[in-house]
């Protein structure tokens, strides 16, 4: 997807996306459930890839820090389910919430802060038409819907925004909601907390109320003594965490992009308040550079720092948030997060000390010091990551026979490698299994002996593995393969016994 130009829409991305087994609507056969999603295998296979490949550059690998060393990153997985009271604690329970609006009419429901407002400039009395923020097709029809109620075509001059939360009630009686025609259908905003509950034990009443967790962190913050104790880090050090996430979403949308489960990858990344605002650049350089060198083009990523009035309840003051954008179909020509990088400064740990009643400052025996540590949060979407991946590498191309290709980086592809005999038969099954066997201890690899070869090649265009192997007539003589490029569908010819170190170049 290039910076100007979308050449598909999202429509034929989640249609490519069934048919090839990427993603499925959860519960398909009951009617779904919105805002929830089921990896098919090759999904499944994309998402892993890319969580393994985090893990290892960020945990097992990770990058050397400002002054050349490489840094310390340790893990941990933790419960999905805590003591209601962290949720107290982190401020999730008293300020995670979203302002909601109901349709009485349609009963569908909108983010508040998502709706915007079309009226007539200078007259606030007569109709107004909400229109959800960044779709065209809902604003379009809210323009056609107050040029026919005041009988004329308006121009941009003519008309005024304004979002749904500034109206007052009087102007709200007078919005027509997105789907419906008429007026004052619309709920006044209210809070929604976006935390899912639930109950532990025998008895369900408010002692056993719980909550499935909406963020990965807590369970770090939870856990810096039990690290700290037992790891032997010194700050400054990170913890990683990967893990599922759970938010009430108001409106799911998008595909997976906003969805009621979704995973995460975090890194709580603890140093000393001096420092932190040399490792709050150095890991939006980390993470802006990582996601560009799995295949992300740099023309659809950008850096964007949060606005005041978007910042999270624990970003430090003067410092904030930035967010990693990619530039999605949904998005263009504009951008959606991809991932935060947010200065928490001590605020999840103080906390947890104030609720817990336990110590949980930092001991630097070289300095005599003892201090809370400020963070620095590097927080990716795991599920969006895997969309941004889907996004980049669909390529429609209506000269070849699947008419598109997946252009992934062969290090995330699902599908690394297809062994492919040219025809079941002359001993070329054999010889493709023993190379295919081979091949599967390293890689993701697949053979198939079934249908013509270009068809072959056409499935794994759309699965988008990056190299197909052909065993041939001359094989057996020659100890030589065909290699066909997916991107290029250039084909050469190798040796037999370099395949593997082939593959070793090309992947890794």
């Amino acid at each position: 997807m290039s910076e100007s130009t979308q050449t598909y829409s999202m429509h034929e991305l989640v249609s490519l996306c069934k048919r090839r087994g990427f993603i499925y609507p959860a519960s398909e056969i009951y009617g779904g459930i919105n805002g929830f999603w089921d990896y098919g295998p090759l999904g499944t296979a994309l998402k892993n890839n890319l969580r393994d490949l985090w893990w290892r550059d960020m945990v097992q690998r990770p990058p050397l820090g400002p002054d050349g060393n490489e840094v310390s990153i340790v893990g941990l997985d933790s419960a999905i389910i805590q003591n209601a009271k962290v949720w107290e604690a982190s401020g999730h329970v008293g300020g995670f919430n979203d302002p909601m609006v109901d349709c009485r009419e349609t009963k569908a429901r909108y983010r508040a802060d998502h709706l915007m407002c079309l009226g007539l400039k200078g007259d606030r009395s007569g109709q107004i038409y909400a229109y959800v923020d960044g779709d065209e097709d809902s604003l379009a029809a809210a323009q056609k819907k107050l040029e026919k109620y005041v009988k004329k075509a308006l121009s941009p001059d003519d008309v005024d925004t304004c979002q749904l939360t500034a109206l007052s009630a009087e102007e709200l009686a007078v919005t027509v909601g997105p789907d419906t025609k008429n007026a004052g259908t619309l709920t006044e905003p209210r809070q929604f907390n976006l935390m899912f509950d639930t109950t532990t034990g025998a008895i369900r009443n408010e002692d056993s109320k719980v909550y499935l967790r909406p963020e990965t962190a807590q369970g770090i913050f939870l856990n810096f003594n039990n690290v700290v104790d037992t790891m032997r880090v010194k700050v400054p050090f990170g913890i990683a965490q990967i893990g599922k996430a759970f938010r009430n979403e108001v409106t799911p949308r998008n595909f997976i992009f906003r969805s009621r489960e979704f995973e995460q990858m975090e890194i709580e990344w603890f140093c000393h308040e001096d420092d932190a605002e040399k490792w709050f650049e150095f890991w939006c350089d980390v993470r802006s550079s990582w996601w560009q060198s799995i295949g992300l083009t740099g023309a659809n990523i950008m850096m964007r720092k949060h606005d005041d009035d978007e910042l999270a309840h624990y970003a430090k003051e003067g410092c904030g948030t930035f967010d990693i954008e990619y530039r999605f179909p949904f998005t263009h020509p504009g951008f959606g997060e991809l991932e935060g990088v947010a200065h928490r400064g001590n605020y999840d740990l103080s906390r947890h000390q104030e609720f817990s009643k336990k110590k949980l400052a930092y001991f630097d025996q070289a300095k005599n010091e003892r201090y809370l540590p400020h963070v620095i949060e590097p927080s990716a979407g795991l599920s969006r990551g895997t969309l941004a991946l889907l996004c980049e590498a669909y390529t429609p191309d209506p000269d070849r026979a699947s008419k598109v290709y997946m252009a992934f980086h062969p290090k995330i592809a699902p599908i690394q490698a297809a062994v492919f005999p040219l025809v079941g038969k002359d001993g070329m099954p054999e010889i493709a299994h023993q190379l295919w066997s081979e091949l599967r201890e390293r890689w993701d690899v697949v053979t198939d002996v079934k249908q013509s070869i270009g068809k072959r090649y056409a499935r794994m265009d759309e699965a988008g593995c990056p190299f197909c192997f052909t065993i041939d007539g001359d094989t057996a003589s020659d100890q030589a393969v065909t290699v066909r490029h997916r991107d290029t569908q250039a084909q050469e010819r190798i040796a037999l016994d370099q395949v593997a170190t082939f593959m070793s170049e090309k992947v890794g």
